[in-house]
């Protein structure tokens, strides 16, 4: 898999060496090094030829040293350097001297990113890390509802807007389903509408499919309760028409639910303060992405 390419920030790495001093990671030829950031990776940069790896996940490297064969004779020394490991995140740059170890114990094997390995810079293309999303959607989740008029029922189920919030450029819509049947409901996919409130001609109807940009929840299966933050790009539609959230089952004949939101519900979305993600408990530190 090849690295992906920030080029805004490309010329940024001879800069970055001589910024800031750079922290360790040892590595052992018989041990693969993942390297964890705790937001999603835009560009990956190794300065020598003695470290492959490549980007196995949105946010996680792996590396090992570099050999041309399995020859025990081209061991590298205790505490060789073998290069310098950039990492350019959405909205932090992260650096690591990569030394060699001979003993395998001695070498990381998940190494994990803190903010105060990095230094931050201004990156106009991401108007919110997906770290801080997450963030923001795990506290979202955690709050009391405070929606009552956005109901929908349906074939035994039942699905609930619990909050809409907007924060920065994004609304975030906490919503809940209920299955009161005793069959389990598989979710093939869940679609976001932005469509004409009333029922037209096929010719004359236009609906936008809109793409949420995080889903906190990507369990595909419950017997009983389920309940997802989805985050979509901050929009505003006219009065005829309603937004629209489609949850079917993984089934031919399988059921399917919508929520409709009107433009007033979007017109009350809450703001969220920001203070509250330090005291909240309902999301962990690092983002994975899978």
């Amino acid at each position: 898999m090849k690295f992906k390419i920030l080029s805004a920030v490309c010329c940024m790495l001879g800069f970055i060496s001589s910024a800031f001093a750079n922290e360790k990671i040892y590595v052992n030829r018989e041990v693969t090094t993942h390297i964890v950031m705790p937001e999603n990776i835009k560009l990956v940069d190794i300065s020598t030829a003695k470290i492959i790896g490549n980007q196995c996940a949105d946010n996680i490297v792996r590396i090992k040293p570099y050999q041309e064969n399995d020859s025990l004779s081209c061991e590298f020394k205790e505490n060789e350097l073998l290069g310098t490991l950039t990492l350019i995140g959405e909205r932090h740059i992260a650096q690591y001297d990569i030394l060699y170890t001979t003993s395998p114990n001695m070498a990381a094997s998940i190494y994990q990113v803190a903010y105060s390995d990095t230094k931050s810079y201004i990156n106009p293309e991401v108007s919110m890390p997906m770290s801080e999303m997450a963030r923001y959607a795990w506290a979202v989740y955690g709050s009391k509802r405070k929606f009552n008029q956005v109901v929908s029922k349906a074939h035994g189920m039942k699905a609930t807007v619990n909050n809409i919030y907007s924060i920065g450029d994004f609304f975030f819509i906490d919503y809940s389903l209920q299955n009161k049947t005793k069959i389990a409901y598989d979710i093939e996919e869940i679609r976001v509408k932005l469509t004409d409130k009333k029922e037209t001609k096929a010719t004359n109807s236009q609906t936008i499919e809109l793409t949420p940009v995080f889903s906190l929840n990507h369990a595909k299966k419950f017997k009983k309760d389920y309940r997802n933050v989805l985050v979509l790009p901050k929009l505003t539609f006219p009065d005829e028409k309603v937004l629209r959230l489609e949850i079917s089952e993984n089934q031919i004949s399988g059921r399917v639910i919508t929520l409709t939101i009107e433009y007033e519900d979007i017109l009350h979305a809450d703001g969220f303060d920001s203070d509250i993600l330090k005291k909240t408990s309902y999301y962990p530190y690092y983002y994975i992405s899978y």
